[in-house]
């Protein structure tokens, strides 16, 4: 197992994203700490963790409330021992398949005010108590639309919060680096297996017609799955990855390469 013994914390654990790695961290072995705002979804992804023999705790928590985060880590701590692992998987609240110059401000600036807001949070705080101990791993997440410069793409302010995502992981591994701590980014293209049910202005099809856009873009011809995100996340996240940090980890079965 490649996280045996190791506690992680999920923020947006509820997520189809935050799941599918919390799920996989559990199946390699580590207690899940499951955070997010609302507790149904949360629960779910916990009982699944159960069924299979994992270990999982879920909280309610809002991973922009700071004095929130900060608490929840103590505590985290003060019962598990420590905390191994931190990955942030919560959603930028973004708005796309709007042209900027027709976009408003506060459209335009939500996903960067709670992209840069919550990882620098959570990393921070997790930072501290890992720093004390001399080893982590903190995770973040970003997705191809940081490199998605084509005509006729709208992807508002979702590109540039997650290209400061990007550039946040590798300065954090600059600083942290020799306090045994690696921060690496997951960059992810769109999985259409979470996206069932998805409609907007410019798009309104199938998950199929969606899957077959995005393979038509791919190297591979495939598209990425949840079940991709979470094995390079217990990757990254486990020792077999101890000489890799500050990386931008590309999961866009090769819709953008770099």
């Amino acid at each position: 197992m490649l996280l045996k013994g190791k506690n992680a914390i999920i923020y947006g654990g509820g997520g189809s994203i935050g799941g599918a790695v919390a799920c996989a961290f559990a199946r390699e072995g580590a207690k899940v700490f499951l955070v997010g705002r609302t507790r149904e979804p949360l629960d779910k992804v916990a009982s699944d963790i159960a069924r299979v023999g994992g270990q999982a705790e879920v909280t309610e928590l809002d991973a922009l409330d700071e004095q929130a985060v900060e608490r929840h880590m103590g505590e985290l701590v003060g019962s598990a021992g420590s905390v191994d692992v931190s990955f942030n998987a919560i959603s930028l609240q973004d708005v796309q398949l709007i042209p900027l110059v027709d976009m408003s401000r506060e459209d335009f600036m939500s996903p960067i005010v709670t992209g840069m807001t919550t990882h620098f949070v959570t990393a921070r705080v997790a930072a501290r108590h890992m720093a004390a101990r001399g080893s982590g791993a903190i995770l973040t997440f970003s997705a191809s639309a940081a490199r998605a410069y084509f005509p006729g793409v709208h992807v508002g302010g979702f590109g540039i919060a997650c290209t400061a995502i990007e550039a946040l992981t590798k300065q954090l591994a600059a600083e942290l680096g020799l306090n045994g701590i690696r921060v690496n980014c997951l960059r992810l293209e769109g999985i259409p297996e979470s996206w069932e049910g998805a409609s907007t202005e410019e798009w309104s099809g199938s998950t199929d017609e969606i899957e077959d856009f995005l393979r038509e873009r791919s190297l591979l011809a495939r598209v990425t799955t949840l079940a991709d995100v979470g094995n390079a996340a217990a990757f990254l996240a486990s020792d077999r990855a101890g000489a890799t940090t500050g990386a931008v980890f590309n999961l866009t079965s090769g819709t953008v390469v770099d």
